[in-house]
């Protein structure tokens, strides 16, 4: 009996052993748990969402030079009164502006659809909306969801912003006057959803918007599975058309996505301006998870800012990066109270980099709203490990300056770590402890010389 009991608990030890990863309990960066939900990732079924609404059975022909808005939002309407169901887009080009999901009603997108954004701007009417850490009235983007529980998104289809004349006129503007601001030149979003969730989008791709692609507000317990993301950095820049705008978030899981756009590929969002922190519209983003994707061109694979009050648990790992500008990008804008807390990046690959972190002043279109005094910012609790990156500029960290005589770049840093590090770079290789308080580095190796 004593034989056959150690015999149980040996197989019992081996079985930990070997499970590990399965019993250990994952936790973010601030030590609390991670939720089972981030690992319960389970494709969409459009079967268990209620009746199929083929768009081609419902008045809206197979035509790429109609805009056919009015039909399109027709099928979603019979689909929200008669209790909720699915659009499906079949193969073909559908011309479209602004839709309207309701609560019940998904999009599914078949292997070879293409539902393309009019490149009217009156197609998109003027909303109450998010831009830019502000509430105000703006374009509505090509498909929104408002206050929905359990929206999803998903097929193999595509969802085309039809972005190359609003490009082409935003440079145009710029040409005209260095100084407007990425909201003068009228142009939509791709997909806008707000106050929100358990939302999912997955599967699809999302390319060539004319300004931010994907952008969430407001939302709680988010999943993008699987999406390929796309927009050009040639031969016509695509400006602002960031992949994936979190602004004030909680619980949100980005996995196995595909992300290449010309401007930051992840940002968190929130707020902005002296008092952001005060405004109810405004919010904290916590806990996102960005693993297993793979990066393209862009201009900062996680950018904390430009307009964002609070970011706390954020976990960026397990990534491969081709010829993206900035792996960490913290944006202290010296207008807004910041505090940027408990970020892990771990577990990275990357050739042709820009810079491994980049932490500068925001000072674009900078506006104390007639206040004398800048406002204080915090980045604390960054563990950067595990990272092997080919990069022109290593530790690529700003200190405080003053601007016109007020003291508008007061940020402080604290808490960082380095581990595990295998840097290849050209400049900026020296990293300045001093900048930060309490700085831990172990095991960096620069150019093949170990450092730490």
């Amino acid at each position: 009996m004593m034989i056959r009991t150690c015999k149980l608990a040996l197989l019992l030890l081996v079985a930990i052993a070997l499970n590990g990863n399965v019993l250990a309990q994952e936790t973010f960066p601030d030590g609390t748990p991670i939720p089972d939900w981030f690992r319960q990732n389970i494709p969409t079924d459009i079967n268990k969402l209620g009746k199929h609404y083929r768009i081609t059975d419902h008045n809206v022909k197979n035509d790429s030079t109609v805009v056919q808005t009015q039909k399109l939002q027709a099928v979603i309407d019979k689909a929200y009164t008669s209790g909720g169901g699915v659009i499906v887009i079949p193969k073909g080009t559908f011309l479209s502006g602004s839709l309207f999901f309701k609560q019940g009603t998904h999009l599914y997108l078949e292997n070879g659809a293409r539902l393309k954004g009019s490149d009217d701007i009156s197609n998109f009417p003027i909303v109450m909306t998010r831009m830019e850490g502000q509430t105000l009235k703006y374009f509505a983007a090509l498909v929104n969801a408002d206050g929905l529980d359990g929206f999803t998104i998903s097929g193999k289809g595509t969802i085309d912003g039809n972005g190359l004349r609003y490009w082409k006129a935003f440079w145009l503007r710029r040409e005209f006057n260095p100084n407007c601001t990425n909201m003068d030149e009228m142009r939509p979003r791709l997909l806008y959803v707000s106050n929100s969730r358990n939302v999912q989008v997955a599967g699809v791709t999302c390319m060539n918007s004319p300004f931010w692609t994907t952008h969430f507000y407001k939302c709680d317990n988010v999943k993008l599975l699987n999406l390929h993301i796309y927009s050009p950095k040639t031969p016509v820049k695509a400006p602002s058309t960031d992949a994936v705008d979190i602004d004030g978030c909680k619980n949100f899981l980005i996995k196995n996505c595909y992300l290449s756009v010309n401007d930051d590929a992840v940002a968190l969002k929130g707020g902005k301006g002296p008092h952001a922190d005060k405004d109810p519209n405004n919010g904290s983003n916590e806990n996102i998870i960005i693993e297993d994707c793979i990066y393209g061109f862009c201009h900062g694979v996680l950018t904390l800012g430009s307009e964002s009050i609070h970011d706390r648990n954020i976990i960026l790992r397990r990534i491969k990066i081709n010829n993206a500008e900035r792996l960490l990008w913290l944006k202290m804008r010296p207008d807004t109270p910041q505090d940027y807390e408990y970020v892990l990046v771990e577990d990275v690959e990357g050739n042709d980099i820009g810079n491994f972190l980049f932490i500068r002043p925001w000072t674009q279109f900078f506006d104390l709203k007639g206040e004398k005094a800048s406002r204080d910012s915090y980045s604390r609790h960054i563990i950067m490990r595990n990272i092997k990156l080919d990069c022109n500029n290593f530790f690529n960290v700003g200190v405080a300056e003053n601007r016109n005589n007020v003291n508008a770049f007061n940020y402080k840093l604290a808490d960082f770590t380095f581990e595990n590090l295998n840097i290849t770079a050209k400049n900026n290789l020296v990293i300045d402890t001093s900048v930060v308080e309490n700085f831990k580095l172990n095991n960096i190796t620069i150019n093949g010389k170990k450092s730490f």
